[in-house]
């Protein structure tokens, strides 16, 4: 019996966009943490972890050095549940990517393909979201790696590995780990943690700069699901 592959999702503009949802938060947090509106907000579609994105926001619009610590905290305390608030405008001003139900799908009933996430998002915010687009019955979502485990975003490869391992009593490396996202985070994710990565077209990012970044194959999106399959199988059976 061959050895399982983990495959990683990455969420946000791979499977699903959410508008201006996680902006609305992030004007929230810091005008209720600061007491005045944002000036600046992180930038779109780059794939930073929330951490880093929310000490950003803070720090750019006027966060005391001394306080800092605390506000970061205090927010990411707090975003989930104001995620939560927002399902019916995600719903209502996002969508699901092209392809990626039915991609989603065909991966959790592929035999041997173990279905979960890494991502930038928090793990209760990337519940929240696969929920409200009706992904998470089939996506493990809790062997899946997230920036409350790491604000570093290549430790979440090994944080996933170590939660597949456990489930499946069988070792995850980079032979046998697959990310598919659409930022240039999701590539290095995949190149420094230890995962083959397919980068798809379907964010903010060319496929082109994908490819240079080191992503090891490109797909324009997730509509073809023969090329998705196959190319999975592809990363995970040759030595590359």
């Amino acid at each position: 019996m061959s050895s399982p592959v983990l495959v990683l999702w990455d969420i946000d503009r791979t499977l699903l966009y959410v508008g201006n949802t996680d902006r609305l938060i992030y004007r929230e947090l810091a005008h209720d943490l600061l007491g005045h509106p944002a000036q600046h907000l992180p930038a779109k579609g780059t794939g930073r972890t929330v951490p880093l994105a929310v000490r950003e926001l803070l720090q750019r619009n006027g966060a005391p050095d001394a306080d800092l610590d605390a506000l970061v905290k205090q927010a990411l305390e707090e975003l989930p549940d104001r995620l939560d608030e927002y399902r019916s405008h995600m719903l209502e001003h996002g969508h699901l990517l092209p392809g990626a139900a039915q991609a989603v799908e065909a991966v959790h009933a592929h035999p041997g393909w173990v279905p979960s996430v890494v991502t930038g998002n928090l793990q209760r915010s990337a519940q929240i979201k696969l929920e409200a687009f009706g992904l998470a019955p089939c996506i493990d979502s809790a062997l899946g790696g997230y920036s409350s485990d790491d604000p570093h975003r290549p430790h979440l490869v090994a944080r996933a590995q170590q939660r597949a391992q456990a489930a499946w009593g069988a070792t995850f490396d980079r032979t046998n780990t697959v990310i598919i996202g659409d930022s240039l985070e999701d590539v290095t994710t995949g190149v420094e943690g230890g995962a083959r990565v397919i980068g798809v077209a379907s964010g903010t990012t060319p496929a082109q700069q994908l490819h240079q970044a080191g992503a090891d194959r490109v797909l324009a999106d997730l509509t073809h699901l023969a090329a998705l399959q196959e190319v999975v199988t592809a990363l995970t059976t040759t030595s590359q």
